[in-house]
């Protein structure tokens, strides 16, 4: 490790005393580190920036509506394996050889992901960026925690975080733009400039620590196979589950079975062998399985919100990729303002504070949220995404300061790669647990709609007619067309009011993390590594 690393609890430096020499950054590690960063947003934002654009990427290469979805679930199940196992192998072959070949193995996979003709293909270039690119996020991590003293972490840390929250929040204005600008493959083609440049510079200036290739002969790959099937497999059956019926099908059951028994193989292996290919000794760190959990509930806020917005406006209001990047550019504006609000607090007040009116405000967004209708637009969404964006850079900088402030520098790559593990598979779970309750929520919501708009209902008729009567008068079969119409405004308040449904869950759950801020002991007010993600 570098003779600068330092634990975070070290206490900051006492105000108007001389800068004391392992305060000093030099200027080798801040250009390795500030590359490192860019290489994490690419990675970032790869997963966003295709997601609005899949529409165009299925038309483009002819695939059906089932396959399109594979873009996605290939990138992420390669992600949630790459991103815990890049502990162990940049302890193997050294910080410097994991991120050069990760920035120009994701570089060249997004170069064949553009030049892809099928479905087939660009599914495997998918997983090969996500299992390549997922090794760089946790190494920004790991480096920030001990190449920089405690004292400089309170303006490295919401660097990190603003990088890491704006990357997901901004893919969809950035694809929508691109996709409709240019064409899809310049979704992937934008990667490969600032590709190229963070592979070289981090390939010659990256020198945080050395290699251990003897631990290569303890390598337990029995653990690798069985955390990819543990990882692999349950990723799947959440991404997939809702859209198969759960475990109706049996792709999901054997999905399901799988995952069970590569979990036990891995945790068993974990436990046992000498070299495990994680290392799950950081969670006997109480503060890190604290922020580890409030990691894995900032993943289902995070990714969640960012999933429902467009899901929002695109079924609803009818909006383009373009059109919903830029109504969601609130969010990214707000946290972009918010950040060096949070730097600065998070060395002056008590980190718990700072959680609190985070995960408040987060809440108070998701509160306002529950009371949609049909007709909201932009600026009725924009109290609620300004909140949304303030909380979450507010809370992002404390609780990575919780998981891995007090953390060794020997275990911090290791525990580093576990804690963007956790908010990863928050996002996956919201997100399963969100798609199956809008769908049966709706469900519930429609058949309830339907037993109050009947023949017997006054208003319901009267609708009808005044409908019925347009529709005739413009030369139609006006009662046809006024029961279609009446059949989709009830699907579509349906819709809506399922969408209140999940605001509400996700208020109770944000308010409930309050509850459990108020269990942790005071944490150092040293800021912390920021928020990281697909």
């Amino acid at each position: 490790m570098s003779s600068a690393s330092t634990t975070a609890g070290s206490p900051p430096r006492a105000a108007g005393s001389a800068a004391p020499a392992a305060d000093h950054i030099d200027t080798r590690k801040l250009i390795a580190f500030l590359a490192m960063v860019l290489g994490m947003f690419m990675s970032i934002l790869d997963i966003q920036i295709v997601s609005a654009s899949l529409s165009e990427i299925q038309a483009g290469l002819s695939a059906g509506s089932d396959e399109i979805g594979w873009v996605q679930t290939a990138y992420l199940i390669a992600e949630v394996i790459m991103i815990p196992l890049s502990g162990t192998l940049a302890r193997i072959i050294s910080t410097r050889y994991l991120f050069a070949i990760s920035a120009a193995g994701f570089t060249a996979a997004s170069a064949l992901a553009a030049t892809a003709t099928n479905i087939d293909q660009m599914i495997i270039y998918r997983a090969l960026q996500g299992f390549i690119g997922g090794g760089m996020i946790p190494s920004v991590f790991a480096a920030a925690f001990t190449i920089f003293p405690p004292s400089k972490r309170n303006v490295v840390s919401p660097i990190i975080g603003l990088i890491a929250t704006l990357a997901p929040t901004i893919g969809p204005t950035v694809g929508g733009y691109l996709s409709n600008a240019f064409s899809w493959h310049w979704l992937f083609l934008v990667n490969i400039p600032p590709g190229i440049i963070v592979a070289i510079v981090t390939w010659n200036f990256i020198d945080f620590d050395k290699p251990e290739l003897a631990l290569f002969k303890k390598f337990d790959w029995w653990g690798l196979i069985s955390m990819g099937v543990f990882l692999g497999a349950l990723e799947y059956v959440l991404e997939e589950g809702n859209t198969n019926d759960w475990f109706n099908d049996n792709y999901i059951v054997a999905g399901a079975i799988a995952s069970a028994i590569g979990a036990v193989i891995f945790f068993y292996r974990a436990f046992t062998v000498d070299f495990p290919v994680v290392d799950l000794r950081a969670f006997t760190n109480k503060n890190f399985s604290f922020g580890s959990v409030f990691s894995f509930v900032m993943g289902i806020g995070l990714y969640g919100l960012t999933y429902i917005y467009p899901l929002y406006l695109a079924r609803i209001r009818g909006y383009d990729s373009l059109q919903i990047g830029e109504t969601m550019f609130v969010s990214g504006l707000t946290m972009f303002f918010t950040a060096p609000l949070a730097g600065f607090l998070s060395s002056k007040v008590d980190l718990r504070i700072l959680m609190i009116i985070g995960f408040t405000s987060f809440s108070a967004g998701t509160y306002i949220m529950m009371h949609l209708t049909v007709d909201w637009d932009f600026w009725e969404l924009l109290i609620p995404q300004i909140l949304r964006g303030f909380g979450l850079m507010l809370c992002m900088v404390p609780i990575n300061n919780i998981a891995l402030g007090t953390m060794p520098p020997a275990r911090m790559r290791g525990a580093s790669g576990l804690f963007n593990l956790t908010r990863n598979l928050g996002g996956a779970v919201g997100l399963a647990i969100i798609n199956t309750l809008l769908t049966n929520r709706q469900d519930q919501h429609y058949f309830n709609l339907r037993d109050h708009v009947h023949w017997g209902s006054h208003a319901a008729v009267t609708q009808l007619n005044n409908m019925a009567a347009s529709f005739n008068a413009a030369g139609l079969d006006g009662d046809q067309a006024a029961l279609k119409q009446m059949v989709n405004m009830a699907t579509r308040q349906a819709v809506v009011m399922s969408f209140g449904d999940i605001f509400l869950m996700l208020t109770v759950l944000f308010l409930a993390m309050i509850l459990g801020v108020l269990m942790i002991s005071k944490p150092n007010a040293a800021g912390g590594g920021g928020g990281g993600g697909h």
